[in-house]
């Protein structure tokens, strides 16, 4: 009996180490997917990407999280909160120099970079009834300007500096995400929104159906002058109800990215799966249209993770300048 017992106890030992010793490779397994608010492009997109690493990378189990999008995310990941998320090229240069102002209380040095996605486009929409035609109309006028410290209120600083303008300019700010922003303009509480997503964001086509709209144009002399992330850019006619004309406007490149401490093979299985399943996240949303391959490493502010070098390389895919 007592041999018995001794022989019970060593195998319950035995079998709680290699418990423990698997534990790694399970956590391992997870993959939080750090996206934005539920009416912007971020998060179907990554509702997309769980989909697509679900299917691809057996035994992973992928998470999807709703959040106020680039300066949280990036927090997040530098937490370890997350293994890859969406963010604004601007923020995530901020986030790798420390820019306290912009929301990172030191420099996130954990960051890693898996690859460029699509250009934000900055879309500046004002009821029609507002009376607002160009930026310089803002004055003294309602504006969102999107969740506070996100990546889209770091443009918006941006841009309405390009203009000239800055929040004491206004006639009231306020700092909502996109789908708050515009059930306050469809009740005539706000005059503008800006908001910086892909084109044909649902919050702003859910606006365009229901009020009529003007999408206000930033001048290209006006982009030169912001200078850097921000590039020139097209809203194309007819992207939002009742907008038949092209737009001219700003744009700035948005960018997966993941952290220190996710292993190499996982990285590499998840950047292979996103360019194998460009199909699958266009249909999720029209924006992933305009990601590709030869443009992964465009701009990227910070180190590449090694795993998605790895793909990179297989694939002869270059920084630019080297």
């Amino acid at each position: 009996m007592r041999i018995t017992f001794t022989r019970r106890l060593v195998g319950a030992a035995a079998a709680l180490a290699m418990a423990g010793a698997s534990l790694p490779a399970q956590a391992q397994d997870f993959i939080n997917i750090l996206t934005g608010g539920t009416s912007g492009v971020y998060y179907p997109l990554g509702v997309a990407l769980s989909k697509v690493f679900t299917e691809k990378l057996p035994g992973s189990r992928p998470s999807v999280q709703a959040t106020k999008a680039s300066v949280e995310n990036l927090n997040l990941l530098q937490q370890g909160k997350g293994e890859i998320a969406f963010t604004l090229g601007d923020s995530l240069a901020m986030g790798w120099a420390g820019d306290e102002e912009a929301g990172f209380k030191a420099k996130l040095d954990k960051l890693r970079g898996v690859t460029a996605i699509y250009p934000n486009y900055i879309q500046v929409v004002a009821s029609k009834d507002s009376g607002i035609k160009t930026l310089a109309d803002l004055k003294g006028k309602r504006l969102s300007v999107g969740a506070p410290k996100s990546g889209t209120e770091l443009n918006a600083r941006a841009i309405l500096a390009g203009a000239g303008l800055t929040y004491k300019d206004l006639g009231k700010v306020e700092y909502l995400p996109f789908g708050e922003s515009v059930e306050l303009m469809k009740n005539r509480q706000l005059d503008a929104t800006l908001q910086s997503a892909g084109l044909g964001v649902s919050s702003i086509r859910d606006l365009a159906t229901s009020v009529d709209i003007v999408v206000v144009e930033i001048p290209a002399a006006m982009v030169e002058k912001v200078g850097s992330p921000y590039v020139k850019a097209t809203i194309p006619a007819n992207t939002y109800e009742g907008q038949t004309a092209a737009v001219p406007t700003a744009a700035v490149v948005n960018y997966l990215v993941t952290r220190e401490g996710v292993s190499d093979d996982t990285v590499y299985k998840m950047t292979k799966a996103i360019y194998e399943s460009l199909p699958e996240l266009s249909a999720a949303h029209a924006a992933a249209k305009e990601i590709k391959l030869q443009d992964a490493l465009s701009g990227m502010p910070i180190p590449v993770h090694p795993g998605a070098q790895r793909y990179f390389d297989e694939k002869g895919v270059k920084k630019q300048g080297s």
